[in-house]
């Protein structure tokens, strides 16, 4: 028996001296991989991290600036109340440690200390309250607009109204970008994936310009990084900002509120001019306007509406129906052989126009016109397979309204 408990007792001896020499060289490597990493961290060039991107950007406009700089300035009093009292307790755990014969001392009911630990955190706060009080106002205050921009939010996509001069259009997930993310080719497409869009977003630069933000269906959140601008459109409701773009350029942006099924191909695309440029381009968009009012008095060819069709098709219909026609099984129904696509072409402009109630089936009578309207249920009707032979003229749409 003696035997047996020794035998067990050596067995549980040697296991114990396996597993501590082996932690010990585990721990002994650990230390060696952690002092290598430390030292490489401090040797490296400081170029290999400039361009991580970990801090906000300064933007193009008053506001982004103003809130860079505040967020800088709170950054560096957080940093020095780091240091003051990462030190101060450094420095007391190295020199009033216990094997240094220190003993600690009630000094809790020094009334000056009580005051010195209260009066200096509290004018901290005040110091930093003023400046981002005087933020929070400025992003606030959008009088003296020298233009305005209504901004309407879809599902999915966002409409421009130029209150000042009438210019007036959706903007969409642009076609090329929509297409590759079906076909999963992100790899090919690494420059502003899923960023880009059919119609950008136009303002002239050194311009104060007042955006009105509201939605048809859901909430959504017209977010512009560069411009300082982050306001959400709620339906029924109309919110507003404000910004004055300083540098001509391109600046992207997103929806930020979850939107629905198709939230992240929501993009936002801002395109700023100088203000002789942008005077031009709001010529060319009114005479755009003209004449897509005057096409919906003329009777169109079957080519003409087929080729206008498929591309109102790629930018309103795609999202939900697909590129190819065939929909998303137990979500959204195919156009390619359905009944409403080959079926009574009364009906089929009734739900394109009125929408379906109870689905995602939007009502388009509001936001496309005439010949558009036209275009794309002519297309429906003899692509992907369908061939009815069906035309529908814009004179049918404003008959129908």
């Amino acid at each position: 028996m003696l035997s047996r408990r020794c035998s067990v007792c050596s067995a549980d001896a040697s296991s114990n001296r396996f597993i501590a020499r082996y932690t010990t060289k585990f721990k002994v490597k650990s230390n060696a991989i952690a002092s290598w990493l430390l030292i490489s961290f401090f040797f490296l060039p400081l170029s290999a991290f400039a361009d991580l991107g970990f801090n906000l950007p300064k933007g193009v406009t008053p506001v982004s600036q103003n809130i860079y700089d505040l967020h800088m300035t709170i950054f560096w009093v957080c940093v020095g109340i780091a240091v003051v009292v990462f030190g101060v307790m450094i420095y007391s755990i190295i020199f009033h440690r216990k094997s240094r014969g220190a003993k600690a001392s009630n000094f809790h009911e020094s009334t000056a200390i009580e005051l010195i630990w209260t009066l200096i955190p509290l004018g901290i706060l005040i110091a930093i309250a003023v400046p981002a009080t005087r933020v929070l106002i400025d992003l606030e205050n959008t009088d003296k607009a020298e233009m305005t921009v209504k901004i309407t939010g879809y599902q999915w996509k966002w409409q421009y109204e130029y209150l000042d001069n009438g210019v007036k259009f959706f903007s969409n997930l642009s076609k090329d970008s929509r297409e590759r993310s079906e076909m999963g080719k992100v790899g090919d497409y690494p420059d502003h994936y899923l960023q880009d869009v059919d119609n950008r977003l136009v303002l002239p630069v050194n311009t104060r310009i007042r955006f009105l933000m509201t939605s048809n269906d859901v909430i959504h959140s017209w977010w512009v990084r560069d411009l300082g601008v982050k306001q959400d459109a709620n339906p029924g409701f109309i919110n507003d900002a404000w910004a004055t773009i300083q540098k001509p350029g391109v600046y992207r942006g997103q929806c930020a509120e979850l939107c629905g099924k198709d939230h992240g191909f929501m993009p936002i695309v801002v395109e700023a001019k100088s203000k002789e440029d942008y005077a031009a381009w709001v010529k060319e968009q009114q005479a755009k306007q003209k004449a897509a009012a005057a096409a919906g008095d003329r009777e169109w060819s079957k080519d003409e509406l087929m080729v206008q069709g498929q591309k109102v098709y790629s930018s309103t219909c795609a999202g939900c129906h697909g590129v190819t026609g065939q929909g998303i099984p137990g979500t959204f129904p195919a156009i390619a052989g359905s009944k409403i696509a080959t079926g009574d072409v009364k009906e089929h402009i009734n739900i394109v126009m009125n929408g379906k109630a109870g689905t995602a089936m939007q009502a388009f009578g509001a936001q496309l016109s005439d010949s558009d309207l036209a275009a794309v249920i002519t297309y429906e009707r003899n692509a992907f397979g369908n061939n009815t032979g069906d035309l529908v003229q814009p004179a049918t749409i404003k008959a129908a309204r």
